[in-house]
């Protein structure tokens, strides 16, 4: 306990000695030449037009990827009401079936039905396989645009630095 104490009241009178002392000042900036006001108005013009092209590649891929979406929605609806309608239509045959062979129409319509649901399914699958393909190629082509952007901000740091340093 009286370490800890001790440890307390040390720290204490460091804290205030340390807020005691003067900050260091740092050397006056001076006035950016000519050059440098320059470098910087080529610099944000630079990265303006990285940025917007940046967006302009974002809002593609966003669009091309909400049309994917929307077709890929349509194709598995097509494909849900094909299947319905051949369900329909082959319990409506197995229910006119005579007495005799209502069993083997019954297996018959069942069969029909398992064959237009696993055809659906398949079509749904192989929809959103192009949809989930597509958002991997416009993620990639969003990432390159980040890197571009990337990219020309640095060059136009580095084109300020050089110009502050002449």
């Amino acid at each position: 306990m009286n370490k800890l104490l001790a440890t307390l009241i040390a720290t204490l009178f460091v804290g205030i000695a340390s807020a005691q002392t003067p900050a260091p000042t740092a050397p006056a900036a001076s006035a950016p030449t000519k050059a440098e006001v320059k470098a910087e108005a080529k610099a944000d013009k630079a990265v303006a037009g990285a940025v917007k092209s940046e967006a302009k590649v974002d809002a593609k891929a966003d669009a091309k990827v909400a049309k994917a979406e929307k077709a890929a929605a349509e194709k598995t609806a097509k494909a849900d009401a094909k299947a319905a309608k051949v369900k329909a239509k082959a319990e409506a045959k197995a229910a006119k079936a005579d007495a005799d062979d209502k069993a083997k129409a019954n297996a018959k319509a069942e069969k029909t039905g398992i064959k237009a649901d696993a055809k659906a399914a398949s079509t749904k699958v192989d929809a959103n396989a192009k949809v989930d393909s597509l958002k991997v190629e416009t993620g990639a082509d969003k990432a390159k645009a980040k890197l571009d952007t990337n990219a020309v901000k640095a060059e136009a740091k580095t084109d300020v630095k050089a110009a502050a340093s002449k």
